[in-house]
């Protein structure tokens, strides 16, 4: 099937200020999301996850390269239509309350009366805003404005939404919930493309992503292919033993009322240490082996950038 997004060869530079010389932000991004997956796109502050967006929307021009949604150029109005976007830091208007603020996008794109409420009553119930419809958005918290940003990008039932850092300002029930949207979104086929800097949660629903350093793309597949299943090490708790009993067989991490936390690298060391604690009839706690993670891997990647 033919690719929801892609980018080819994406370059966009500005001027910093009275300063002639451009600086160059994206240095040729290119990337294909396909239909009805979710697509993490990663990178540190300033990486260029916020232009590339821009460029992709139309809210600013790129230099070069192309962009084109559900195969067509990115700024045609019949694919623009099929968009939801939820920016990182949005400004609504705030004097509107929640279901006004709503009922204005809807408008925008010719939703008819009786649907724009009942769609609007659904969305409000959806995000767990059900109670504040009429509340004005100035009065309501940063996380309750991610909220009805999030209703906002689907009122118009998009084929592709794009969210750039959704989770901020959320606390975890919120994570929880918008994630389970984004869930729910894939399953009924929609594709979402998504920008955040919160690890944990894109390595629980991506699908594929991107890891973006300093306005090139550094890294890129699928998330069981970049993230290995090898144990890189395991995390044993014990007691009944002293640390000097431990000496070459693994790192002490920490310890409280008797017990050690112990890092030990190398499955023979396991099997030295639980041996050791069965000898010394000591007790072992837990045992949890650590694989490669995200996490680990977006550091080393920017780290060897």
């Amino acid at each position: 099937m033919a690719a929801v997004l892609a980018i080819d060869n994406l370059r966009k530079s500005f001027s910093p200020g009275f300063i002639p010389r451009r600086k160059e932000i994206l240095k040729g991004v290119s990337l294909e999301v396909e239909p009805g997956e979710i697509f993490g796109y990663l990178g540190p502050n300033g990486a260029g996850k916020t232009t590339t967006l821009k460029c992709l929307l139309g809210l600013i021009f790129p230099d070069s390269g192309s962009l084109t949604l559900f195969g067509r150029p990115h700024l045609s109005l019949s694919a623009r239509e099929r968009l939801g976007y939820l920016p990182e830091s949005p400004y609504f208007y705030d004097h509107l309350t929640a279901m006004e603020f709503l009922d204005f996008y809807a408008r925008l794109f010719g939703l008819k009366k009786t649907e724009r409420r009942k769609r609007i009553a659904g969305l409000l119930e959806r995000v767990g805003l059900a109670d504040a419809g009429r509340i004005p958005l100035r009065k309501f918290s940063r996380g309750m404005l991610q909220r009805a940003g999030l209703a906002q990008a689907l009122v118009n039932d998009p084929d592709l939404l794009i969210l750039d850092e959704p989770l901020g300002g959320l606390d975890p029930i919120g994570r929880k919930e918008l994630r389970d949207i984004i869930l729910e979104q894939k399953r009924r086929g929609k594709t979402v493309f998504l920008c955040s800097h919160i690890l944990q949660d894109i390595e629980m629903i991506c699908d594929r992503v991107a890891i973006l350093v300093a306005g090139r793309i550094m890294s890129s597949g699928r998330l069981r292919d970049l993230v290995s299943e090898k144990i890189k090490f395991t995390e044993i708790e014990i007691s009944g033993l002293k640390r000097e009993e431990l000496a070459g067989l693994g790192e002490s991490l920490a310890g409280q009322e008797g017990r050690i936390l112990l890092k030990v690298v190398g499955e023979d060391k396991v099997d030295d240490v639980l041996s050791l604690v069965l000898s010394r009839k000591g007790r072992v706690h837990s045992l949890l082996p650590r694989s490669l993670t995200l996490e680990d891997l977006f550091l080393d990647t920017v780290k060897s950038s």
